[in-house]
């Protein structure tokens, strides 16, 4: 009897080794074939996600009215200040332009200044939520 309770632990032992060294793991290489459009989305989906997280920033608006002088504005902005943000918001019945994102008070008064050589009528706002 006892010779047969160890060999009955050796095969269940020799068992168990052999199924361990058996398994593998499975290696697959997955493509994915996606449609640009869809990253062309994804980025304007970031761009108005950035725009709502930090509406409590201060921004310069450089003009308030008609649709295609807002247009031209903003390509005038962005060619001159390239390294500010430049956006249009509609608020009926106006068009407005605004630059920046500003963290606080004071650098958005040091770029007032430099923007208010070219835009005379730029003030600085803090938009509401």
């Amino acid at each position: 009897m006892r010779i047969l309770t160890i060999s009955n632990h050796f095969f269940q032992i020799a068992l168990l080794s052999i199924c361990c060294f058996q398994l593998s793991a499975q290696e697959a290489k997955i493509n994915i074939k996606q449609n640009p459009k869809f990253e062309q989305l994804l980025n304007e989906k970031r761009k108005i996600n950035a725009s709502i997280a930090v509406n409590e920033r201060y921004k310069i608006q450089v003009f308030s009215g008609n649709s295609e002088k807002a247009k031209s504005t903003l390509n005038d902005c962005k060619q001159n200040f390239t390294d500010l943000d430049a956006t249009i918001v509609f608020n009926t019945p106006n068009y407005k332009v605004w630059i920046g994102n500003f963290r606080n008070r004071i650098e958005a008064e040091r770029n007032l200044i430099e923007i208010k050589k070219m835009y005379e009528n730029a003030f600085l706002i803090k938009p509401k939520k």
